[in-house]
């Protein structure tokens, strides 16, 4: 019966995705081109289930800028995730929400997500299809239910319209609302960083740079492994529990004391942008985060072998140079796109910070 169960739902899905796409050529929609960079491993998002076309992309992205789909019309999902700052938060350690609330973590840069596997810092969400429902619900975030999102859409003759642009007729639901978003961030690709042009025989490194790329490469590649500049893993990096949040992590979704304070290693791309650092942004600069590898490291039983017994051995001169090569994964280009500006007819609401 399960297995009766599972082709059901094969099925189905497959039907779905080819009713999608026989909707996209009675519409005439635009395809988008998805281009994996050179030396790049394969996306693990299925774009067959989700083609990418310009008419999705440009809903997803007015989607992506609307207040509206917060309780309070303040918040969308651009206010935690700003271009400048490579769709992170810039200056805040937590991230705020509807209500002068907080969350409980610091929100990470948007780009390349369609080589990740699963989604937040705990690994909490498996596709990037489902990840917005989080952050609309979250009380302490958006605060809005999806039913009254759809609502708002709904009554805006201007969405009615841009979603049977996209998808064939005028139905606005949570599933096509999600891939459109998902068709917006999908482009966030970033891979034209200094380094990038080096790798591609473009530019060279200055000394400085080729000095923090050896030492990169023997000291911290392990886990922040080219050319994503993470392997996508979840570690605890010895980082004692901020009981005011109570965060534990990776602990909160598998239930499991091994992955107890255990977080995602995140990409090193645009790292100088993302500041401030650590999945609750306790650290402001990335000296402060080599700093705390070279010194403030804690053993306790889940802290990741690789930083045991003494966190990762740092001169100045290797900071230095470190922080140079770092500066070379910024991606300019991509901070500065105008595919990812908010529609001119939709600027982003300020979010409310209180300090």
């Amino acid at each position: 019966m399960k297995r009766l169960a599972v082709l059901i739902l094969l099925c189905a899905a497959v039907m779905a995705g080819a009713s999608f796409i026989h909707r996209q050529r009675i519409n005439k929609t635009t395809p988008l081109q998805f281009t994996v960079p050179q030396g790049w491993p394969q996306p693990v998002y299925d774009f067959k289930q989700n083609p990418l076309t310009k008419e999705g992309f440009q809903l997803g992205r007015k989607l992506f800028y609307d207040g509206r789909l917060s309780a309070d019309g303040n918040f969308a999902c651009a206010s935690c995730h700003q271009q400048f700052s490579a769709f992170a938060t810039y200056d805040h350690n937590l991230s705020h929400g509807i209500n002068n609330t907080l969350t409980t973590r610091n929100a990470p840069g948007l780009f390349n997500l369609a080589w990740q596997k699963e989604l937040m810092l705990d690994g909490g969400i498996n596709h990037l299809d489902l990840q917005p429902l989080a952050p609309i619900t979250a009380a302490n975030e958006m605060g809005e239910t999806i039913e009254n999102v759809i609502n708002k859409l709904n009554k805006d003759a201007e969405y009615r319209k841009l979603f049977k642009t996209a998808f064939g007729d005028a139905v606005i639901n949570t599933r096509r609302m999600n891939m459109a978003l998902s068709q917006f961030v999908l482009m966030m690709v970033s891979n034209n960083s200094k380094y990038d042009k080096v790798m591609r025989g473009e530019a060279n490194f200055n000394l400085p740079e080729k000095l923090g790329y050896d030492i990169f490469r023997k000291k911290c590649a392990s886990c922040h492994t080219e050319p994503m500049f993470t392997d996508y893993s979840y570690r605890n990096i010895g980082l004692d529990l901020d009981t005011t949040i109570n965060d534990f992590g990776r602990m909160r979704i598998t239930r499991n004391a091994a992955d107890s304070l255990k977080f995602r290693v995140p990409s090193l791309r645009n790292v100088m942008l993302t500041a401030p650092y650590t999945h609750d942004g306790r650290l402001y600069s990335t000296f402060d985060v080599l700093q705390h590898y070279r010194t403030s490291v804690i053993n306790m039983p889940t802290t990741d072998s690789l930083l045991m017994p003494k966190g990762i051995p740092l001169s100045n001169f290797e900071i230095g140079q470190l922080t140079a090569f770092m500066m070379a994964l910024t991606d300019s280009s991509f901070v500065k796109d105008p595919r990812f500006e908010p529609p001119v007819e939709t600027l982003p609401p300020p979010a409310q910070h209180v300090h």
